[in-house]
């Protein structure tokens, strides 16, 4: 409902009072006898990126804001405002901020907007850039006072969505349209890092000492059944004995061995 009567109040017929009248019809008139001397100061032109918002003696003239292109004004009693409606960008000071799980982190953010309604951000905020930049500083505060650190670290994309649609539609009543807010850096004390790092190293090293532990044991699983299958074949151990002689007697080797008799390991076990 406001919205509505807001876009009637700028669109209502332009009705100027008695003095009015009489001010446009002397103004009027001396631009016409100054003629051509006035004409540069009554040609305005505006690029396409911008809009002119023209104020009539302190009213707002009816069509909405003017642009691009070449238009005429009254310089004597009207008034305009330019408005550009490229995308600005701006940093995000770092903000100092309690997460959910009481741990102090410093957060930036960079947002990217534009002006949409040229009407509404002359008439409706004083000053749509500053404004929307001190709303930008304290939903990022408040969104972000609302995660816990590992959200914060790890969901970085769906808090920045979140904190465009906050700001985006509370800049909405000034014109402004929020394109996209990004999440710069979210910086922890040195102390938390330093407890972090520590305890990340800690889960290393247990991984790594259990996956060692595994295969130590899978190790030990394969030579008791190869034991248990050379101890089952006789020949096995023979053929095993022939490759270990093949092997030291190899090239460059400086072992030397005696080789024993298998027979005579067989009688001596025998007897034993």
């Amino acid at each position: 409902m406001t919205d509505t009567s807001e876009k009637n109040n700028y669109k209502r017929e332009y009705k100027p009072g008695a003095c009015a009248y009489i001010l446009i019809f002397l103004s009027t008139l001396f631009i016409i006898l100054t003629f051509p001397l006035t004409i540069f100061f009554c040609i305005k032109i505006v690029k396409e990126y911008e809009r002119a918002v023209i104020f009539r003696l302190g009213r707002l003239l009816p069509g909405g804001a003017r642009g691009p292109g070449l238009f005429f004004i009254n310089p004597f009693i009207d008034t305009i405002k330019i408005m550009d409606l490229r995308v600005f960008s701006f940093t995000v000071p770092p903000q100092e901020i309690l997460s959910k799980d009481s741990v102090t982190v410093f957060v930036d953010a960079v947002v990217y907007f534009k002006i949409k309604d040229a009407i509404k951000a002359t008439i409706n905020v004083q000053d749509c850039d500053s404004s929307t930049k001190l709303l930008a500083q304290t939903i990022l505060r408040n969104i972000t006072g609302t995660k816990t650190l590992t959200e914060l670290l790890s969901y970085k994309e769906n808090i920045s969505h979140q904190l465009q649609e906050i700001l985006d539609e509370a800049t909405e009543h000034w014109g402004v349209q929020v394109e996209r807010v990004e999440l710069k850096d979210v910086c922890i004390p040195k102390t938390l890092q330093r407890a972090m790092a520590a305890e990340g190293e800690a889960i290393r090293e247990a991984k790594a000492k259990v996956i060692a532990a595994d295969g130590e044991k899978d190790a030990s699983i394969a030579l008791k059944e190869a034991a248990d299958i050379i101890a089952q074949n006789p020949n096995a151990i023979q053929l095993r004995y022939l490759q270990t002689l093949s092997h030291i007697g190899q090239e460059n080797n400086t072992t030397i061995v005696f080789p024993f008799p298998i027979d005579l390991m067989k009688n001596i076990s025998k007897m034993v």
